[in-house]
């Protein structure tokens, strides 16, 4: 498989971006599939990855540890940030959770520089103190992440979806996602289940951002910008949010699509872009909706009759 991928562009690292991709995609899934326009999911990544970046780098913890701690950590952030941004709808609070990732990245830039700062005024002298590298990000991370993991991971979150989507707490979701005030009305805890939501979406995040910093090694709070955010939507808006499998194959197809048409490296962006606007106009509930093909196929067949 991997030969044939190859022949295509796609090496065994452009394969490991897909699947973190995938991973992300899940990750905003959750707030999507419960009618939540959430754009925190880039934050929390970034989140995980420091958090799995600074054990690995300087306590010399393997991957297992990074992992859990990166992911339970971008979970706990979510818990007080979820309790009164979720309050909000729609446009505000994608607005408010853009906002949460600014403030997660500016941290991250100028963290070193505060702490440098009070312990120069605590002990008079000029301190040089380096933790998160500021706007240079953390390096040398070793490399951890293998295929193998990425594949086992996404296969246990398909896993736990398909059985959350069978079971009371899902249907809950799916009743908030088509009416908030009647699922209220139904005795369902709306702001309980959209905070469990929230957080189980961070921590889908954070352990993406674990996987994806012991990837590529070296780290920067500019790969976890508003331009992650808006990828990350990309992948659910390309698959659907329907299903579990629309976020896998939306994250797959935009982070393979750059590496096959790397001949045409200037017009990449032009290509992806034009995807996204053919999808949006013609299958505006992503690539796996079984009601977009059937609309699509129906004016297919009343252009040729």
């Amino acid at each position: 498989m991997l030969e044939w991928l190859s022949s295509l562009g796609i090496t065994e690292v452009v394969l490991q971006l897909m699947l973190i991709s995938a991973i992300m995609g899940l990750s905003i899934y959750f707030t999507l599939y419960t009618g939540m326009f959430s754009l925190a999911n880039a934050a929390f990544m970034a989140i995980g990855a420091y958090v799995g970046a600074l054990l690995s780098t300087q306590l010399d913890q393997p991957l297992g540890v990074c992992l859990i701690a990166g992911a339970l950590i971008a979970g706990l952030i979510a818990i007080p940030i979820g309790w009164p941004v979720l309050r909000l709808r729609d446009i505000y609070l994608a607005i408010a959770t853009i906002g949460f990732g600014e403030i997660v990245r500016i941290f991250l830039i100028n963290f070193d520089n505060v702490i440098a700062e009070i312990l120069r005024n605590q002990t008079g002298e000029r301190v040089r103190y380096e933790l998160l590298g500021g706007a240079r990000g953390i390096r040398t991370i070793p490399t951890y992440t293998e295929t193998w993991h990425l594949i086992l991971f996404v296969l246990i979150l398909t896993f736990l979806i398909t059985r959350l989507h069978r079971s009371r707490f899902g249907r809950a979701m799916a009743a908030i996602r088509q009416d908030e005030k009647a699922a209220a009305n139904l005795g369902i805890n709306v702001v309980y289940v959209k905070n469990v939501v929230f957080v189980i979406g961070a921590v889908i995040a954070g352990a993406g951002g674990v996987f994806f910093a012991h990837l590529i090694r070296n780290i920067t709070p500019s790969m976890f910008g508003f331009d992650r955010a808006v990828d990350i939507l990309a992948y659910a808006v390309l698959g659907g949010v329907t299903s579990w499998i629309g976020p896998i194959v939306g994250g797959l197809t935009l982070t393979g699509i750059p590496e096959i048409l790397r001949f045409s490296q200037d017009y990449r962006g032009v290509f992806i872009g034009l995807v996204l606007l053919l999808i949006i106009v013609y299958f505006p509930g992503g690539l796996i909706n079984p009601t977009a093909w059937r609309a699509f196929w129906q004016r297919v067949r009343r252009t040729h009759a």
